[in-house]
């Protein structure tokens, strides 16, 4: 049987087509009888990693102390991590959420967490379980944090709208505070001191002091010399009687200290790390990471205390952090333990010095596919959403061979024997070798010093304010390179890259005014880009009525021509080159070609009324012909050439990947899907001379040929009856079918990987020899005429 992804399904399906007749209008296909045009293969879940975002530490299943954390996912499940051993001790269901910032314990035992995907409010008891109370505020579809109060209210702040909200565990109702200001669209972080919620913003930062009682709300002042105009308050905690703001990323960001009754910042601290500082020791004193080490801070003197627990990665915040005895002998008493974003959890005691990291048992959750490319290598690479992680799947088995922790991906290509990768935030490029280990500093909990960088990490676009490279190609000598920037920017940055020098030779930003480049295509020293008219985060008002297509020269480093091909369309989310030069270009459902050389729209197709702009568009290198996934809901197939459409598939369709071989990968959701054409090479009639075929599905339907056959190279072969006057070798081939055939040489099949071949009903005169197949070759219940000799794992054919 064929070896699939561990734990997955496996789905093949025999297709059958819907044709739509070449036109230019959104008439609604009619079926028609035909032969299925191919199979779709489920390929499992290649991604799937732990993300813990937001914590807390308090009184778990049995009343004793864990660590808390929610973990993304379909549905988000929170999670208690037994703080001695790291063995998860519970794991509740957050049933419509996709994962949660916000986590907090009260007093009471009770566990809050506000999420997002659904925005709700769900309160955890060792009693009841979970339990979903609601959306806070009608209308806001993301709770980011969450604060109990020492009476046990509950406060949150949302977005879109930047609201704040309250919540009474007694009586069960919300209460809307209103928006934090006019001008902000996020209650980022929230934190309550007696009376005072405590709330922060995104950029430009601000934090509010509002009265629990009446609501009136109060803007403290921005700290001296601090430029906000890019920051968020991003992190906003109170910790005995100081106020503690992290004005920034989720990167290590500046940390501001307010005396909350003196009311005045008092000291600062840079490149401290999120989420939350500890709660205090017995003098007042708290931990918390900075510059990649744990270290003790005493509010009322400024002082920092070294603890040498160094923290390495990119993003080394606590995901909760607390106090808890451990009954270990190295950890008297208390223990500091938290838990970082992958799963690991810490361990520090301030007596001895000990300090540990430790694997917890949280279970990982399956990750949605953001980018999809074939390697250099040939294998099937796939990067993920939020989660991210990375993984590289045989094209022949469709096993999994590799996976890695690693960033959210926005794009992936192959250029110069080389992957190429986006990554979120920060629209960092890196390039990985398949030939090399895999080696990354920044996503290993505990690298090898010394050891050669693989992905390499090339340049970002941070300082341009750009947070998602969703759009790279290979363009030449160079990477090509398209970006979309942070929230309250419009304009993506348009760049080139010299691999072979090293050297980021243009980057220029606003190329197409105020819109984001999401595609890029390349041909004859001209690179192609189609662009969005949002920025990386969809707060951002738009200027542009609609998205444009624009061709610029390498050569000249200008823009020679910009268009709108797609009417009232915001975002034009794919090109491609078909085999005669002409560019197509998806809207949703919207496919257009362009001349390039008249800059002008030559051919339109329109697969419906509906008004996304999602979907992909690649094609075939061996069938020629475009593979599409309008709106993101179907694959369908498109003859450039007669414009003869077929449908393949219907259900969520996200990426797609054209593979040289002829098959076209597909993701939906958390899934890979392989779509393998029934035959990219069709014969009739009589042919004379031999036939070889290295990639795509060679047919022969009837036909006679005068000459051998032979498939390598993973290519496919289906003889359906005929005649075949020489040898019929296949050698690494899937599928292998020959049915009903009369074959005068030899036939030999061999190293072939699963499903088995099938030789049925077929008269072969010479000799039959099977060897090194992963699955012996089956006659399906029909035997065969064989006048040669018959070996190996043909042997009893």
């Amino acid at each position: 049987m064929r070896a699939f992804l561990s734990g997955s399904a496996v789905l093949v399906l025999a297709l059958t087509t819907a044709a739509v007749a070449p036109a230019a209008s959104s008439a609604e296909a009619e079926p028609v009888d035909a032969p299925a045009p191919g199979e779709i293969t489920s390929l499992g879940t290649p991604l799937q990693d732990v993300l813990l975002i937001g914590g807390t530490l308090g009184a778990g299943p049995e009343g004793t102390p864990v660590l808390w954390s929610a973990s993304s996912g379909a549905p988000a499940h929170l999670n208690a991590v037994d703080p001695a051993t790291g063995e998860a001790v519970g794991r509740y269901d957050l049933t419509g959420a996709g994962g949660s910032w916000a986590v907090d314990a009260g007093a009471d035992g009770s566990v809050y967490v506000g999420t997002y995907g659904a925005a709700g409010l769900y309160r955890w008891t060792a009693a009841g379980g979970v339990e979903a109370l609601g959306n806070p505020i009608a209308g806001e579809t993301f709770v980011w944090d969450v604060t109990v109060a020492d009476d046990g209210q509950v406060y949150g702040g949302t977005s879109p709208t930047g609201k704040l909200f309250g919540y009474d565990p007694v009586t069960g109702e919300f209460r809307d505070y209103g928006r934090l200001s006019p001008t902000h669209a996020y209650a980022r972080s929230v934190a309550v001191h007696g009376d005072t919620i405590f709330a922060g913003t995104e950029n430009p930062a601000a934090v509010f002091a509002v009265d629990r009682a009446t609501g009136a709300s109060t803007a403290l002042p921005v700290p001296d010399g601090l430029d906000v105009s890019t920051a968020w308050a991003y992190d906003v905690d109170v910790v005995g009687d100081y106020l503690y703001v992290r004005y920034g990323t989720a990167s290590p960001s500046p940390l501001y200290v307010w005396d909350i009754a003196a009311g005045q910042w008092v000291d600062s601290i840079e490149t401290a790390h999120g989420l939350e500082p500890s709660p205090p020791d017995d003098e007042g004193r708290v931990y918390l990471i900075v510059a990649g080490e744990l270290v003790r801070y005493d509010p009322r003197d400024g002082s920092t205390v070294s603890t040498g627990m160094p923290f390495t990665g990119r993003v080394a915040n606590t995901r909760g952090i607390g106090w808890a005895e451990l009954g270990l002998p190295d950890y008297p008493g208390r223990s500091l333990v938290g838990l970082l974003w992958r799963g690991m959890m810490f361990r520090y005691n301030p007596t001895t010095g000990a300090q540990s990291f430790v694997p917890t048992t949280i279970e990982g959750e399956p990750i949605d596919i953001t980018a999809l490319s074939e390697g250099p290598d040939r294998r099937v690479y796939a990067g993920g959403f939020l989660n991210g992680g990375f993984a590289a799947v045989d094209h022949a088995t469709g096993v999994r061979e590799e996976f890695h922790t690693f960033s959210q991906s926005e794009a992936m290509t192959s250029h110069d024997g080389k992957l190429y990768i986006g990554a979120y935030p920060d629209a960092r490029v890196y390039s990985y070798d398949p030939a090399l280990p895999w080696h990354s500093p920044e996503y290993s909990p505990s690298p090898e010093p010394g050891a050669a960088e693989n992905p390499a990490r090339l340049f970002d676009f941070k300082a341009d304010r750009q947070i998602r490279p969703r759009a790279l190609a290979s363009a030449g000598d160079h990477l090509a390179v398209g970006t979309m920037p942070d929230l309250g920017e419009l304009g993506g940055v348009f760049a080139l890259y010299d691999a072979a020098g090293g050297e980021l030779v243009h980057a220029e930003r606003d190329l197409i005014d105020d819109e984001s480049i999401i595609a890029l295509a390349f041909r004859d020293g001209v690179v192609y880009g189609a662009t969005s008219i949002y920025g990386g985060q969809s707060a951002t008002p738009p200027t542009q009525p609609e998205a444009t297509v624009f061709a610029w020269s390498v050569a000249e480093r200008r823009l020679l021509w910009e268009l709108n091909p797609a009417q009232g369309k915001p975002t034009i989310g794919a090109l491609t080159f078909d085999d005669t030069g002409r560019l197509w270009g998806l809207a949703g459902t919207s496919l257009f070609a362009i001349d390039v050389e008249a800059a002008e729209v030559v051919e339109r197709l329109s697969f419906g009324s509906s008004g996304s702009s999602s979907g992909d568009l690649v094609l075939n290198p061996v069938d020629g012909l475009l593979y599409a996934s309008p709106a993101g809901n179907r694959l369908v197939r498109v003859d450039p050439s007669t414009l003869v459409t077929e449908q393949l598939r219907t259900g969520t369709t996200t990426h797609l990947a054209a593979h040289s071989s002829g098959d076209v990968y597909l993701s939906s959701g958390n899934e890979l899907l392989r779509f393998t054409p029934t035959c990219t090479t069709t014969l009739t009639g009589t042919h004379r001379g031999a036939l070889t075929a290295s990639s795509g599905t060679l047919c022969l339907d009837d036909a006679t040929v005068l000459g051998s056959v032979t498939v390598t190279g993973g290519a496919g072969l289906r003889i359906d009856g005929g005649a075949v006057y020489g040898s019929v070798t296949a050698d690494g081939a899937s599928p292998v079918v020959i049915s009903g055939a009369t074959v005068r040489g030899a036939v030999a099949v061999n190293n072939g990987p699963a499903p088995a071949a099938v030789i049925s009903g077929s008269t072969i005169l010479g000799s039959l020899a099977c060897a090194g197949n992963a699955e012996a070759p089956t006659d399906d219940g029909v035997p065969n005429r064989i006048r040669g000799a018959r070996s190996g794992q043909c042997a009893t054919l």
